[in-house]
């Protein structure tokens, strides 16, 4: 019996492992761990696949989040208690963020076909403390459209992507500037180069994206101690650089990235076509827009069945996110709307498997399994 786990960081790097050694190698040679070339040119080139003015490279995705809200606050533009609206269906990062810098989260509950955030609530959310929206690009689905874009422009309010899982996906509706890639629709963006991700470092890293000249300045000092020089300190900041070699190692992915989320789109196609299996709900594949299938998510009503069910044929699942933020030990207290369709995703989905090696007749030898069930 063939087996499909649900995710081998070691065979999906294999066919790229001699320009890792040799980049990894580069580094190592050239002396310059931090502050590099690797990472000056990784921003640029990250920036211009965003079609933004700035990339800051960065620790992780939680960092990039938290220096762009904490950004905001040295510039005037937030204050302690503001409100940042974030769709409920997110990993905890999302809402760590936010109440990290002293603002308050508020949950928006989510679209039952692409399990983002529903802009159609946000005007019931909006209050006078009201600062920003943080729409959440969750399984490399872009959440994005023109009602989010009204909210924002009618109140003010600032718009940070998170844009972890998204990266190279493409809205059908234009962002604030014009462009339609993700990353580059708000005023920043964070980004997660978390090894698991469509494009993934050996390690942890991330960056922020804008077109922002202030807050990309900002950033950059924030990240690194608060300084705008070396020994002047104009920020009480972090210590949040990305280094040399999660740099190199990223350069090296970036061109493969495109390729990878082509032939994860040809693999959430397989499964979309051969799943004919009645108790599951596949996810919905938009036409208009470019989405990157991060994970492949499918829906199925006690599911503790149905993984075990697939674990016996040798097929790997994984559950994201079994505990929405709001129902976390940490956010037990958080005052919140009711949130009927994210309690109940959250109880019902299951991610295939979708990364390479995984191949489309993979995902249909998969199906076969699956329409057994």
């Amino acid at each position: 019996m063939k087996e499909y786990p649900f995710l081998d960081l070691a065979l999906s790097n294999e066919p790229l492992i001699d320009e890792l050694k040799a980049a990894a190698c580069n580094v190592i040679e050239s002396g310059r761990y931090l502050h590099g070339t690797q990472t000056k040119l990784l921003e640029e080139e990250i920036a211009q696949l965003c079609q933004a003015r700035h990339c800051v490279g960065v620790s992780n995705g939680l960092d990039a989040l938290r220096l762009i809200l904490r950004a905001y606050k040295e510039m005037g533009i937030m204050h302690d208690g503001d409100e940042v609206i974030v769709p409920a269906n997110t990993y905890v990062a999302s809402v760590l963020a936010i109440s990290d810098n002293g603002l308050r989260p508020v949950l928006c509950d989510i679209r039952e076909d692409t399990m983002n955030m529903d802009s159609r609530l946000l005007d019931g959310l909006i209050t006078d403390r009201t600062r920003a929206i943080m729409p959440v690009h969750l399984y490399g689905t872009p959440c994005w459209d023109n009602e989010l874009m009204r909210v924002a422009r009618e109140h003010d309010l600032r718009i940070i992507e998170d844009n972890a899982q998204a990266i190279g996906a493409v809205s059908d509706t234009a962002g604030l500037n014009g462009t339609f890639v993700t990353g580059g629709l708000g005023d920043a963006a964070g980004i997660s180069f978390y090894p698991t991700k469509n494009l993934g470092a050996l390690g942890d890293g991330g960056a922020v994206v804008t077109n922002d000249d202030m807050l990309a300045a900002t950033v950059r000092a924030l990240a690194n101690y608060g300084s705008d020089r070396r020994y002047h300190n104009i920020y009480m900041g972090y210590n949040c650089r990305l280094d040399e070699i999660q740099a190199a190692m990223l350069r090296v992915k970036l061109p493969y990235l495109e390729k990878e989320n082509i032939t994860r789109n040809a693999v959430a196609q397989a499964y979309h076509d051969s799943i004919n299996n009645p108790l599951v709900k596949v996810p919905c594949i938009f036409k208009d827009i470019k989405q990157t299938w991060h994970q492949y998510v499918v829906r199925v009503e006690g599911r503790d069945s149905f993984r075990a069910f697939l674990d016996e044929h040798g097929i790997g699942t994984d559950i994201h996110y079994a505990v929405p933020p709001h129902k976390q030990p940490c956010y037990m207290g958080l005052e919140h709307a009711p949130l009927p369709v994210t309690e109940r995703l959250a109880d019902e989905i299951v991610s295939l498997p979708v990364a390479h090696p995984i191949t489309p007749d993979d995902a249909r030898a998969i199906a076969e399994v699956i329409n057994r069930y």
